[in-house]
């Protein structure tokens, strides 16, 4: 089942400065890798797009990029400035082989398509160039295949959907709350302190049915219900639920939020429960 979260741009607003934020979206980039969550939707939570946008949006297609192109994909930018306190995500997609000896028939690995003296290669970071005979643009990402291990290594590009293992989510940033969620495709749940407290009966639909789920959280200083007042109530295909009953502090943090629900929700999607 895809999975998705959206996150407000605002959620960084707690964290006074930008090592702190960097940290926060180091520790989200890295639930959210732990949950094998496929999009991280960012929606605006104001009129205008909160000063904190980039920063979020960067840092997290950042530290999904394997380590080996962040070099060529990224600039020296103020916003990467504190990234090295940033946690390893250690997904299936960042390998960390780096001796082509070791390369075996049918290993998988993110590729990245360069220009080489006026033509098309592929670098999959062990310091060897592929060519590359396909469609896609140079720097564009692109998962391919061993079809030979070491000596005599070639490759094939492949889909994603060809893969089994996770790898890694997306970044997309959206337009306001109501945008975000009308335009999803699947199921919603909204979570809320407000909502019903969850309970086997009100979740056992999420094994069940394929269809794409999207967990919306709201901000550090507003909730869902702030966000939408009685639109809430009228979205579709959704539910709203309190996945913190009985609390015991005034707030749950956001990345505290998305670490128990998706807990949660992982243990019902897998059928354990």
């Amino acid at each position: 089942m895809k999975t998705a979260i959206a996150i407000p741009d605002s959620s960084l607003m707690d964290e006074s400065t930008k090592l702190e934020k960097t940290r926060k979206i180091s520790v989200i980039a890295r639930i959210c890798s732990i949950f094998c969550i496929n999009e991280i939707l960012i929606y605006r939570a104001g009129d205008a797009d909160n000063p904190d946008r980039s920063l979020l949006s960067t840092i997290l297609k950042y530290l999904e990029t394997p380590q080996y192109f962040r070099r060529i994909l990224y600039d020296k930018s103020e916003l990467l400035k504190f990234v090295g306190v940033s946690y390893p995500l250690k997904i299936p997609s960042h390998s960390t082989i780096k001796d082509p000896k070791k390369i075996k028939s049918g290993d998988i690995r993110e590729g990245l398509v360069v220009n080489f003296k006026k033509q098309k290669f592929v670098d999959v970071g062990i310091n060897h160039l592929f060519p590359y005979f396909g469609k896609e643009k140079v720097g564009k990402r692109i998962p391919i295949q061993f079809k030979n291990g070491y000596p005599k290594l070639s490759i094939k590009e492949i889909s994603k959907d060809q893969i089994q293992e996770y790898w890694g989510y997306k970044v997309i940033e959206r337009g306001n709350l109501l945008s975000t969620i009308s335009s999803w495709n699947g199921n919603i749940i909204l979570t809320s302190r407000k909502g019903h407290t969850i309970k086997k009966s009100n979740i056992e639909w999420i094994s069940k049915d394929p269809k794409p789920l999207l967990v919306v959280f709201g901000s550090p200083e507003k909730g869902l219900h702030d966000f939408l007042g009685n639109k809430i109530t009228k979205i579709k295909n959704s539910k709203i639920l309190n996945l913190f009953p009985n609390q015991g502090t005034e707030t749950v943090r956001l990345e505290e939020a998305i670490m128990g629900t998706l807990s949660i929700l992982n243990i019902v999607k897998t059928g354990y429960i």
